[in-house]
């Protein structure tokens, strides 16, 4: 297969488990009665500690535990694990509990708009024009998507609406901060640490073992089989290897499918209702993501 149309399968395949895992997590929540807590502590945990050891059979045992050896780095990991990783999830699985996963996933969404603000504030850089229309592009769509054009109350609720919008601070925290870590261990090692991390830090609240009221079938077992296998260890491992063939804003591009299949999945599976301007309102979210993922000059 050609290298190029293998990296754009891979990122797309990816990200399109991404997107299910959020309406997959939403059957869980409705159907089975899971909670954010539970399935966040599974999902972190169990794919933790596959990812670690798909790096330990890749050859990386020497940086699995090197990390850990340099004092900046540790620290680094576990900020990372718990502000950012176990952050990342709790929200956006908070805000589809309290919502659904077509709104919580473009809500996320709005986190490369947080990151180029900051950026521009940190440079002491105007942003560019086109930032300027992508910012307002933003604006109108989070309206529209929560509101569907109707000034005189939220579409979705209140609750939902805030933990949609800490996820995407959460999601530009995680996208920002691990940069320096990433260079110099590699993700299979940063991510596999930093979700074992946060699921022993979620360890500190929840308590799986004892929690009851989740209806386990065989369906529900393969429903959170899918969140942690292929919405979380793929997932991970599809888009992180894809760049090995495309470059990083060919991928970021391609992975604004996610919030499309996140759509579409949650209307024609699980029968969310959403009207024409959240339609809109969420079309204008991912124009964002693409205007910011455009390469520069």
């Amino acid at each position: 297969m050609n290298a190029r149309v293998k990296g754009f399968s891979m990122v797309l395949i990816g990200a399109s488990f991404w997107g299910l895992s959020g309406t997959v997590a939403q059957k869980l929540f409705v159907e089975y009665a899971f909670t954010t807590g539970y399935l966040v502590t599974l999902r972190l945990l169990i794919a933790g500690v596959l990812m670690l050891g798909m790096a330990w059979l890749r050859g990386k045992r020497a940086d699995l535990i090197g990390v850990w050896k340099d004092p900046r780095d540790r620290v680094g990991v576990i900020v990372f694990g718990v502000l950012g990783m176990l952050g990342v999830q709790y929200t956006y699985f908070s805000a589809i509990e309290t919502g659904n996963a077509a709104t919580a996933t473009l809500l996320q969404y709005l986190a490369p708009l947080l990151v180029t603000v900051y950026l521009a504030v940190q440079l002491r850089k105007m942003p560019r024009a086109v930032e300027f229309v992508a910012v307002l592009l933003a604006l109108l769509g989070t309206a529209l998507l929560v509101t569907n054009g109707r000034w005189d109350g939220l579409s979705v609720p209140g609750i939902a609406l805030f933990w949609g919008l800490i996820s995407a601070v959460a999601l530009a925290f995680y996208t920002l901060y691990p940069v320096g870590l990433l260079k110099r261990w590699g993700s299979e090692v940063i991510v596999g640490w930093a979700m074992l991390i946060g699921g022993v830090g979620l360890l500190l609240i929840e308590r799986p073992w004892t929690a009851t009221g989740q209806v386990w079938t065989g369906m529900s077992v393969a429903l959170v089989l899918f969140v942690i296998l292929f919405g979380t260890l793929i997932a991970f491992f599809l888009y992180l290897d894809s760049m090995r063939f495309l470059s990083p804003s060919e991928t970021s591009l391609l992975a604004c499918i996610e919030p499309l299949v996140a759509v579409v999945a949650s209307v024609v599976w699980l029968h969310v209702p959403l009207g024409l301007l959240e339609i809109v309102g969420g079309l204008c979210i991912v124009g964002t993501v693409v205007i910011l993922s455009l390469p520069k000059k």
